[in-house]
């Protein structure tokens, strides 16, 4: 009983410092069409590179005598692929610049920022302003010469020239050449290439590596990967790098490192996610409710993409981490390759990247086959608290697909949660009912478990066996106080995940005046922001967390008496401090969460409270009926009460 009852003490208090975690207090509050082509004229020689200098991946480069790379400026310009236009069919417009051949910014055209004055076109990635200037996504940053031990550092600072005639609404081809400082003889031409499709999430890059030079070259490219996804928990950093792997079963598998894990790390080896074994499929930089998805494409089934790794950014170097402009990026590494001579067999090589900048969508990722296949899904991130992760995604993951079926003849998800959270309550209710039986049982048997405590204290093999026999007798178990507890705990973490991560969710509304957001605080009143100890910022007043309380409070009350708390002194006081602190802890913790989450919340306590008193009335009607002398009805008694009858004297 004590081991029993200590279990499930030590579950609570984990479950409750996950919820405190969750909420958000110790971190920093949320950050808040085509275009037209700019030109721009530049002029001026790159420096040289560098010889012997350190390369991002935190190898040393050997030089086995000094020659000089340089390359000329092409005009700076920006020229955007696809349109943030919902009525053009592209899923996003892709800003290019001309400096590092890179992705300026890529903006959703059908997600916004979620902004309740004015919403606008959600931008995905942006420029990350470090101290070193700005950090571009996918941009070439360095080529390595091998053989002269030579490294070109600067691509990312160069403005490489768009070739016009292979430059469309669709597709945008880059080009930089690089020459000989001592001869003027070209040696190396880098051609990059974007390419976007309508009604698609997925964008081809390709880049092409050519030797000119009369010898051949061996080389490597660093690269930049997606970078600058803003913050999308309102409470929390969800921001992840999340790496997948095919192992030996042909099953895909993840590894990750989040925000915090890249904020610590002092070497690389501690920024490159675990390699759990298997052949690399993909890396990514998540947030929320979004994912870019690196896929280097293979000729040969073996990947040419020898180093990837996260990389923390925090601009205005604060040491507390949390003033908003923190971000993650990736650093790419493309394996050595030897370049034949110019105009011979294998004096180019092209490599081949897909990159899907889109939703973390289940259902989005089981339709298209590819997504599947390589397991876009270990994206999602589920809060499995203390539960192990192969219950809750399998379970948060069914809820996600039944909530999205519901979806289909309910239009709205506020009405689907409420809908949800009490069909869980009528499945679960028979095992609570039994629990809440046991419980009233337990509770009564109080004073005669004491006395038997008191008698056999010296004894504690003949303690037990007494105990065992009263609760038998008494049909009374004290372990179905608690199996109910340990049955429901994954079941409403993975609904709590499922809500929680639903990109669903993200903008949707419940109500056209109040909860216009359910990925969002329900702020039924809007008033100048002002911060509070623990809670940051508040600009609202949300209803939602003090109807939570007033459930809480509600459901204290009913909640049955547990066992030995009427002969035990502390126990009951221990109690009434919890009937205290329920109604008022929760609602203080769940303040700013999402409404969606304390629509999930307090329609389950408010849905419990009136479970509790349909139990409590038939333990009460049960307990009168016992009293007068009556047995409960049964199918074998054809559904009426009888009254039980008096055993004779003397058998005849």
């Amino acid at each position: 009983m004590r081991t029993a009852l200590a279990l499930v003490v030590v579950v609570y208090v984990l479950f409750c410092g996950w919820l405190v975690v969750e909420t958000g207090v110790f971190e920093g509050s949320l950050r808040g069409g085509k275009g037209p082509i700019l030109l721009q004229q530049t002029s001026g020689s790159e420096p040289a590179a560098v010889v012997n200098a350190p390369e991002p991946n935190g190898t040393q480069v050997k030089a086995s005598k000094r020659i000089e790379f340089g390359a000329n400026h092409a005009p700076a310009r920006i020229v955007t692929l696809g349109s943030a236009d919902p009525a053009s069919g592209y899923k996003y417009a892709l800003e290019l610049d001309s400096r590092g051949a890179a992705i300026r910014t890529a903006t959703f055209s059908e997600f916004d920022d979620r902004d309740h004055k004015d919403p606008q076109p959600l931008v995905i990635i942006s420029p990350i302003r470090d101290r070193g200037g700005e950090i571009l996504a996918m941009a070439n940053r360095s080529i390595v010469f091998v053989d002269q031990g030579v490294q070109f550092r600067v691509l990312d600072k160069l403005h490489w020239k768009i070739v016009e005639n292979e430059t469309t609404v669709d597709a945008a081809r880059f080009e930089a050449t690089l020459k000989n400082e001592d001869t003027g003889e070209q040696v190396i031409r880098l051609t990059k290439t974007y390419r976007i499709r309508q009604d698609s999430y997925l964008m081809d890059c390709d880049i092409t590596v050519e030797n000119l030079g009369g010898t051949e070259q061996t080389v490597r490219l660093n690269l930049a990967g997606p970078s600058g996804l803003e913050r999308e928990g309102f409470r929390t950093d969800n921001r992840r790098i999340v790496a997948g792997y095919r192992n030996s079963k042909n099953e895909v598998v993840s590894t990750s490192l989040n925000r915090k894990a890249l904020a610590k790390a002092e070497k690389i080896s501690e920024r490159r996610p675990e390699d759990p074994g298997g052949d690399f499929l993909w890396i990514a930089t998540t947030n929320k409710y979004f994912a870019a998805i690196v896929v280097p494409l293979t000729d040969d089934g073996k990947t040419w993409l020898a180093d990837r790794a996260g990389r923390f950014y925090d601009p205005d170097g604060d040491p507390r981490v949390d003033s908003g402009d923190e971000t993650l990026g990736l650093d790419l590494g493309i394996a050595s390759n030897t370049l034949a001579a110019t105009g011979q067999a294998g004096s180019s090589r092209t490599y081949r990247f897909q990159m899907y900048l889109g939703p973390k969508d289940k259902s989005l990722f089981d339709k298209n086959e590819q997504y599947d296949k390589l397991g876009f899904s270990h994206t999602i991130d589920f809060m499995t608290c203390c539960c192990p992760e192969k219950i809750i995604k399998p379970l948060a993951f069914g809820i996600l697909a039944l909530m999205k079926g519901m979806h289909g003849f309910i239009p709205n998800y506020g009405v689907v949660i409420i809908i949800l959270v009490f069909l869980m309550r009528l499945c679960m209710h028979p095992i609570t009912k039994k629990s809440q039986v046991s419980m009233s049982k337990m509770s009564q048997l109080a004073p005669k478990a004491e006395a038997i405590k008191k008698k056999y204290a010296n004894n504690k093999a003949e303690m037990n066996k007494q105990m065992m026999a009263l609760y038998r007798e008494q049909g009374a178990s004290p372990i179905m106080g608690f199996l109910p507890m340990m049955v429901q705990m994954p079941i409403w973490i993975a609904l709590w995940s499922a809500v929680y991560t639903s990109i669903d969710l993200r903008g949707a509304a419940f109500l056209p005046f109040w909860i216009t957001d359910l990925s969002m605080p329900d702020a039924l009143i809007r008033f100048r922001a002002f911060s509070l100890p623990l809670f940051g910022k508040i600009a609202s007043f949300n209803l939602l967390p003090i109807m939570m309380g007033v459930a809480f409070y509600l459901q204290q009350r009913l909640m049955p008496t547990q066992a030995n708390a009427a002969a035990n002194p502390q126990m009951a006081q221990q109690q009434k401090m919890m009937k205290i602190m329920m109604p008022l802890l929760f609602p203080l913790m769940l303040y700013k969460a999402p409404s969606g989450v304390n629509l999930y919340i307090m329609a389950s306590t408010f849905a419990g409270v009136f479970e509790q008193h349909v139990i409590r009335k038939h333990i009460k009607e049960k307990e009168e009926a016992e009293s007068k002398g009556m047995v409960a009805a049964t199918s074998k008694t054809g559904g009426k009460v009888k009254k039980k009858k008096p055993k004779p004297f003397y058998r005849t």
